[in-house]
């Protein structure tokens, strides 16, 4: 009988008619009429109230199966009660064990008997006893893993009557992302915290953090953020896409590892939740050598890589900064353009590294004589730069100048060599000379070139007139290239003569340029400009093809004779471009002759006795010109088989009063005849320099007794001329 019919018949007993006939008074039939009324509305009223309680709990399981969390209630003995359809998907495997009276008991030993949950293995007895313990005292939530890998967190609390609630919640995927975070965290090789957020504790590390920072697991628990930060200054932990993290995305940090050395970081941070703490994820990215890198690039930027002096630009900067100064409050500042004299021979003669250690040495020097305030440059090659600040007087300046040339010109002991070397200084001052930086190492510059000018070993200060000169040098510069361009330079041709026989064997191709405005321009004018502007490769260019190609209108046994400057070695193919002559006009190279200087085999160069051994092969005729001028010209005919030695004109010239002249002459001449050489006088001018050198043996003769250069429209008519012979 259900609790509400029981409670209705009770209330029937108390009324009088109730208490009549339980009390076994007579009745009427009109009473026997109202008792089965009574009796009639009793069982309607019965089963309202229970369609009533079968729809309430209807609700309530509705109610409870929308929920997505399991529900199941249990009595104050463990039975089931109700549960919703939610606890029977999470316990799917178990479902068939469910139905009111059974004990959860029951269902997890039988569970536990089929494999449903994989850490009872091994252990039963043991797990029931502790799962049924946190049933019979419910504290907290834990969590419980099912045979097909799912994960379920149970929360339990205790009802008024004694019985249980229970809640289940399937945490899979948190556990999944919990896990790939673990993987992600444990296994990173980046260094990784996870700190608290309020008081920076440091709440977790992975293994690559314990590793880089040297501090174990226990001890680094135990600190905060703070003890690993390098001063007070802390870093912000902005969410991922706020401005702040936008500002603090390049900033860097330094952290203090468990051996007291300090590393650079890159801190990268995102907030999270750990064990329901407000906390921040960290990596630290080490970017020590990082910013190493970045420092010896800047610094590189700054400073020449073979001395570590401050290069031409941080030059500058420095000039800059003492120029504002002395804008701001007075006094002086002092370039100073300083060249090695004889450094190039250094280098050829005992190579580059001895050359690289000569300039390293140097560059102490300077810095030994240069004050704290000063700045000591390499500009590049052998040339150095200083500054002076707080000049007052030029004195001041001529009297460091002196100094810094004797420390200069000390000599340098180098693994065993004994070097000597000087200097050339060139000085301009601020205000006096320029106010601005460009314009005041110009003049240093120029001041350098005019002390190199006067014999080299001293030094000259900036004149107003050394602009003048280069200006007209920049001029001549600019005027030469057009001209090059434009076909302004002609070629003129002065012979060579067999001295013998009086017939002209060769014509020398010599420069010239006609400029429309200043007239004729000697070569010794605009080659060096050509040499110091790189204009010698095209200039030597045109000369090679423009020779060639008239050569090979003339007679087949006049040759054509070309000077070559060392720098064409070392600027294109010089063979290339003798072969294309060559090949365009037709003419035979051994109709060619090509005249170098002895300067160009100081240099000791596989390449350019390589190139000289290659066009002997094609037929070239090679001759060395200004023989006897330099100091070891007799081992350059060991080096390289010359057809032709070309006698300076200083030895001819007066040759019959000079007895000097005449024992080099014999000398030389001698020995063109023992080693099979052609030998040309240069500078022939006078009919007994003729004489002398027919009386000598020598074989050719070249100057002004036979003709000047002559125009190349005009051989033609030299060459059938009575000039074509020498009495």
């Amino acid at each position: 009988m259900s609790r509400l019919r029981a409670e209705r018949l009770q209330k029937s007993k108390n009324t009088p008619r109730g208490r009549k006939r339980a009390n076994g008074a007579p009745q009427s039939a009109a009473n026997g009429h109202d008792g089965a009324a009574a009796l009639a509305l009793a069982r309607r009223e019965t089963r309202t109230a229970i369609a009533n309680a079968d729809a309430a709990h209807a609700r309530l399981r509705d109610a409870l199966d929308i929920l997505p969390q399991g529900i199941v209630f249990l009595d104050a003995e463990g039975r089931y009660i109700l549960w919703n359809q939610q606890y029977a998907d999470i316990y799917k495997r178990s479902a068939d064990l469910f139905h009111p009276g059974a004990k959860l008991a029951d269902t997890l030993r039988i569970g536990v008997a089929r494999g449903d949950y994989p850490e009872a293995i091994g252990r039963e007895e043991e797990w029931l006893e502790q799962r049924l313990s946190l049933l019979a005292n419910p504290r907290g939530r834990h969590e419980q893993r099912l045979s097909d890998g799912r994960w379920i967190m149970i929360e339990e609390r205790r009802t008024s009557d004694g019985g249980v609630i229970g809640l289940r919640v399937d945490i899979s995927e948190m556990k999944q992302r919990e896990a790939s975070f673990r993987l992600l965290f444990d296994g990173n090789p980046v260094p990784m915290f996870v700190c608290a957020l309020d008081d920076r504790r440091i709440l977790a590390v992975n293994d690559a953090a314990i590793g880089h920072y040297g501090y174990d697991r226990p001890k680094l628990l135990t600190m905060r953020l703070h003890d690993i930060q390098e001063g007070d200054d802390q870093p912000e932990f902005h969410d991922p896409d706020s401005e702040g993290a936008k500002q603090d995305a390049g900033k860097t940090w330094r952290h203090r590892k468990a051996d007291g050395s300090t590393i650079d970081v890159a801190i990268f941070s995102r907030r999270l939740a750990h064990n329901d703490i407000p906390a921040v994820l960290i990596a630290a990215m080490d970017i020590t050598e990082r910013k190493r890198a970045e420092a010896r690039v800047a610094f590189m930027a700054h400073h020449d890589a073979l001395t570590a002096l401050p290069n031409r630009v941080l030059l500058r900067l420095r000039m800059e900064e003492m120029l504002a100064r002395v804008q701001r409050n007075g006094g002086g500042v002092a370039a100073l353009c300083i060249d090695l004299d004889g450094f190039k021979s250094v280098n050829d003669a005992l190579g580059h590294s001895f050359g690289d250690l000569l300039l390293q040495t140097v560059s102490k020097r300077l810095q030994s004589v240069a004050r704290e305030q000063d700045c000591v440059a390499r500009l590049g090659g052998d040339e150095f730069a200083m500054l002076q600040s707080d000049v007052t007087a030029p004195e001041q300046v001529s009297a460091f100048a002196q100094r810094l040339l004797a420390v200069i010109s000390e000599p340098y002991d180098l693994n065993g060599h004994q070097i000597s070397i000087a200097g050339s200084v060139g000085i301009a001052l601020a205000p006096g000379d320029a106010n601005d930086a460009d314009r005041l190492l110009k003049s240093a510059d120029m001041a350098l070139y005019r002390a190199k000018a006067d014999g080299r070993g001293t030094f000259r200060f900036f004149e107003p007139d050394m602009d003048a000169r280069v200006q007209a040098r920049h001029r001549l510069e600019v005027d030469l290239r057009a001209a090059l361009q434009s076909g302004g330079l002609e070629l003129h041709y002065q012979p060579l003569v067999d001295l013998r026989s009086g017939e002209v064997t060769a014509f020398e191709a010599l420069i010239r340029w006609p400029h429309p405005e200043r007239g004729m321009i000697p070569p010794i004018e605009f080659i060096p400009v050509a040499e110091e502007t790189g204009l010698i490769a095209p200039l030597g260019a045109f000369v090679l093809r423009q020779a060639c190609a008239d050569a090979a209108r003339w007679p087949r046994n006049v040759k054509v004779a070309i000077n070559l400057s060392p720098l064409q070695f070392r600027h294109g193919n010089l063979l290339v471009q003798v072969m294309d002559a060559l090949k365009v006009s037709g003419l035979s190279a051994q109709r060619l002759e090509l005249e170098i200087t002895e300067t160009l085999l100081l240099e000791k160069s596989e390449h350019i006795l390589a190139t000289l051994h290659a066009l002997r092969a094609l037929g070239v005729r090679i001759s060395m010109d200004d023989f006897g001028t330099g100091y070891s010209s007799l081992s350059y005919l060991r080096s390289f088989p010359f057809d032709k030695i070309k006698i300076d004109r200083s030895f001819v010239h007066d040759l019959e009063a000079n007895a000097d002249s005449q024992a080099i002459v014999r000398a030389i001449v001698s020995l063109g005849a023992s080693l099979g050489i052609t030998i040309t006088a240069e500078g022939v001018e006078t009919e007994s320099d003729l004489a002398q050198l027919r009386a000598e043996g020598c074989n050719e003769g070249q100057g002004y007794l036979f003709s000047k250069a002559r125009p190349a429209k005009d051989i033609f008519q030299f060459l059938t001329t009575k000039r074509t012979k020498v009495a």
